[in-house]
């Protein structure tokens, strides 16, 4: 996606250097494994879904939909680290898309591994991983809630891509996003990961402690191929029941309705929002 936290040139060298929508309970075990008492039932969509820097206008959203090849969108609802502005990403647009039909994905750009090569505002540390965790999540929590994303939404954490191989740098990922995880669940937030396959999604996927792993996992994996099991690159056993997603395709330039937005593709089958 162009400019995301990184810029486009960034992205590709962090690279480089290391459907309907339903009401359901498919993976629920996975997704709250602590806390709650009372969970919200999960609302899957399964299908195409795009997201880009900015959430697009009204207009452009009712043109898409009239378009009818994707039926949902990822939206950056808060972090430090988001790096584009979001003047139409409001609770009334929240409420509207998803009254025309779309279902809404919350994306939070939460703070970066110490070892990643970019320029962006917050990092934690092995020190701080999981103070820092935490205080993302409410955060996360907090803007999900006033964009009308209400308790059993999921929120996907953006962990943009890291050097997997330093151990003290992963170890300290992997404490942060247990920590997020937690925090999300306290409050009955469905926990995602959205990273690459070569690195926070692979960090989360063979990771050999689970305890307080987020329940779906969003892989970024560019290989043009609209699947979410195909090229599936870990245990098969891992994020069934409804808890995947795969970005196969990066800065699509598309015209629809006679809008153009340049997006990012992926293929859905895992919780989306809960908009009241």
């Amino acid at each position: 996606m162009p400019k995301h936290r990184l810029s486009k040139r960034g992205r590709y060298t962090a690279l480089a250097t290391t459907g309907a929508a339903v009401l359901a309970g498919a993976g629920i075990a996975a997704q709250t494994s602590t806390a709650a008492t009372a969970w919200p039932a999960q609302r899957t969509y399964t299908g195409r879904a795009f997201d880009a820097c900015t959430a697009p206008s009204l207009t452009a959203m009712k043109a898409w939909k009239r378009d009818g090849f994707y039926g949902g969108v990822a939206v950056y609802v808060g972090g430090r680290n988001r790096g584009c502005a979001q003047p139409n990403l409001t609770r009334s647009w929240v409420k509207s898309v998803d009254s025309l039909g779309w279902r809404v994905i919350p994306l939070y750009v939460g703070a970066q591994p110490p070892c990643q090569r970019s320029g962006n505002k917050e990092r934690f540390t092995a020190a701080t991983a999981v103070s820092v965790g935490a205080s993302n999540a409410a955060d996360a929590i907090a803007k999900a809630s006033a964009l009308g994303m209400k308790a059993g939404s999921p929120v996907y954490l953006n962990m943009e891509s890291y050097d997997v191989g330093d151990k003290a740098c992963n170890d300290a990922t992997l404490a942060y996003v247990r920590s997020f995880t937690r925090t999300l669940r306290a409050k009955t937030y469905r926990a995602g990961l959205y990273g690459f396959s070569s690195s926070g999604a692979k960090a989360v996927a063979t990771a050999e402690d689970r305890t307080d792993l987020p329940g779906n996992l969003w892989y970024a994996l560019w290989d043009n191929q609209e699947t979410t099991t195909r090229d599936w690159p870990w245990n098969p056993g891992l994020y069934t029941g409804h808890s995947r997603a795969h970005q196969y395709k990066a800065n699509s330039r598309e015209t629809r309705g006679g809008h153009t937005i340049t997006v990012d593709r992926n293929a859905w089958d895992a919780p989306v929002a809960v908009v009241g």
